[in-house]
């Protein structure tokens, strides 16, 4: 029964997004594809459930490369950091791009196949990955324009001749949803004669045709090789543009969803645990619809999340954070979020479209300025412009309120990154934001690109002088945000899946009540994202009489009121 019932789904949704081609022969293509001769399938599927993931998860986010030495291998250096910094603080690790590539720092691959050489090799990847959850990029929307595929499109090659998806400049692409402002369309010289292939994000970026279920089965391939080099988790890269269609907006559309669906399909007949997580950096409706029915990804980014939490530690009012939280459902059964403040990219504004009026964003526009961040902007539909991303570390982001500067820098991060922790879902932090790395603005200058801000390349030796010595703000970031992940990873209430309810309190708090799946444990997670000192009242939390409440964080027991410094954080609990 259970093969039959595999089959006729993966046939089912091969027939929807291919109505033309043989569907049963499609899906024997496909499962030869990621179950070759020496692999195997389960013969039940997983099932929903809260067992993919522990209180104990956290994540790291880096590039390969962002430690070197001039020596040894870059590889190399992240696994003595990882090592002898990490374990114990996050179980898994996202590394990203590590593949050959030829601009957008590895987000233009010339070859899934290979790591980089620069970086180290496959050995360097599994042995992180035996120690590690790993986390790669499937950059599977568009790869570069001089890697072997589009040599061999242009050559005129087959298969690569239909891999790459063409448009003509008469076409109406006035509703197409991109995030840059460059053309959309270029022109290229091929065995074909000239032709126009499509650019979502730059013209190295050449957008594959999903069309051709022969670019299906090439992706399967990659991600059969990445699962075999110990990948755990796959990060469906910018897949809200996987499928166009001209005339539409050519983002989200059902065939998306559906490639999506045939991969978690895959996953969950896998014999190894693989989780898919999806970047969509969109307002929430269209971010939340990627978890589909408990079918497509396991995980998503709560993108909403930095720019909502820079807002609040920028205003010192928590409203439109606490406002956007209440609404948010809880991840389905088998389902999280993925919480975090930073990564590689900008802090992302479109999903803070109708979550902070349009002033509110001036405000925040204004101040990164002030600390020396950037702007970058997108092309909205029929012309005209509007932010798409602050470009600025989150560190120095945290330097400067709408008031000005104070005191409180070191604080106000520490506050931010504990509301990460605490929320429902899995927390994620960039390794600039662990170490305090600030804004990189040689590295703009020298680039040419914005984004170059937040991606330092420390030289490790220097760096680990500053982190051994305890009075610099590199060591003090990184040994207080540890020290309450290690904490956090002990408390069943911050299981990703735990129960998480909004408290209506002071504006200047964001108040959270987690409890265990078992309900054995309640924690009360409070945060002042303000310069001002804040009391709860003694009924304002509902604290169950006859048991004992702590704060994790003081170790101070709670009776009665209870007050909030500036921008303390407090993890009230009955069970120690």
């Amino acid at each position: 029964m259970a093969e039959t019932s595999f089959a006729t789904r993966l046939t089912d949704l091969l027939s929807f997004v291919y109505p033309d081609i043989d569907g049963p022969m499609l899906a024997s293509q496909v499962i030869d594809a990621f179950w070759p001769e020496d692999k195997h399938r389960r013969k039940k599927p997983r099932k929903p459930g809260n067992n993919l993931w522990t209180q104990n998860d956290a994540v790291l986010i880096t590039y390969g490369d962002s430690l070197i030495d001039g020596s040894h291998k870059p590889l190399d250096l992240m696994n003595d950091f990882l090592l002898n910094r990490m374990k114990g603080v996050v179980n898994g690790v996202h590394i990203l791009p590590f593949f050959p590539y030829t601009s957008d720092d590895g987000f233009a691959v010339t070859d899934y196949r290979k790591v980089n050489p620069q970086l180290g090799e496959w050995a360097d990847i599994t042995r992180i990955g035996s120690e590690f959850h790993l986390m790669s990029d499937l950059v599977l929307n568009h790869v570069s324009s001089q890697g072997v595929w589009f040599n061999a499109y242009r050559q005129g090659q087959k298969p690569y001749d239909g891999f790459f998806f063409e448009a003509s400049p008469e076409d109406d692409l006035s509703m197409v949803v991109r995030p840059r402002t460059t053309p959309l369309l270029q022109e290229v010289e091929t065995a074909m004669g000239t032709r126009h292939v499509w650019c979502t994000f730059s013209h190295d970026q050449i957008d594959l045709d999903f069309r051709n279920p022969e670019v299906l089965l090439e992706i399967v391939r990659i991600i059969r090789l990445h699962i075999d080099m110990g990948v755990r988790i796959i990060r469906l890269d910018a897949v809200a543009f996987l499928w166009k269609e001209i005339g539409t907006n050519c983002i989200h559309l059902p065939q998306t969803h559906a490639v999506i669906r045939m991969l978690r399909l895959l996953m969950d007949y896998a014999t190894e645990s693989v989780i898919l997580l999806t970047e969509t950096n969109v307002p929430k409706a269209e971010n939340l619809s990627y978890f589909g029915h408990r079918n497509e990804a396991h995980v998503v980014y709560n993108f909403p999340l930095p720019p909502l939490i820079l807002h609040a530690m920028m205003s010192g009012t928590a409203r439109y954070l606490v406002d956007w939280q209440r609404t948010m459902p809880p991840a389905p059964l088998g389902c999280a979020y993925l919480n975090f403040t930073a990564s590689h990219d900008g802090i992302g504004m479109r999903p803070a479209e109708g979550l902070l009026p349009p002033p509110e964003i001036g405000r925040i526009i204004d101040t990164i300025r002030e600390i020396g961040g950037l702007v970058s902007m997108r092309t909205l539909p029929g012309g005209g412009e509007a932010p798409y991303e602050l470009n600025c570390g989150y560190f120095a982001a945290m330097g400067r309120t709408f008031k000005g500067e104070d005191g409180h820098h070191l604080a106000r991060f520490l506050c931010c990154q504990t509301i990460v922790m605490s929320l429902e879902g899995i927390p994620a932090f960039y390794i600039h934001s662990m170490l305090a790395t600030p804004n990189d603005l040689e590295a703009v200058e020298r680039r040419g690109m914005n984004r170059a801000i937040n991606r330092h390349r420390w030289d490790y030796p220097a760096l680990l002088e500053r982190l051994d010595d305890p009075e610099t703000i590199h060591a003090q970031v990184l040994k207080a945000v540890s020290e309450r992940l290690q904490l956090r990873s002990g408390q069943e209430a911050f299981h990703p899946n735990a129960t998480q309810f909004t408290l209506n309190l002071d504006r200047r708090l964001f108040g959270l009540w987690r409890q265990s799946l078992d309900r054995a444990q309640s924690i009360f997670a409070l945060h002042n994202v303000s310069d001002e000192t804040v009391e709860i009242a003694e009924g304002d939390l509902n604290l169950i009489a006859d048991e004992t409440w702590v704060d994790l964080l003081s170790g101070e027991e709670i009776t009665g009121s209870v007050t909030m410094a500036p921008y303390q954080c407090r993890w009230i609990t009955n069970e120690v």
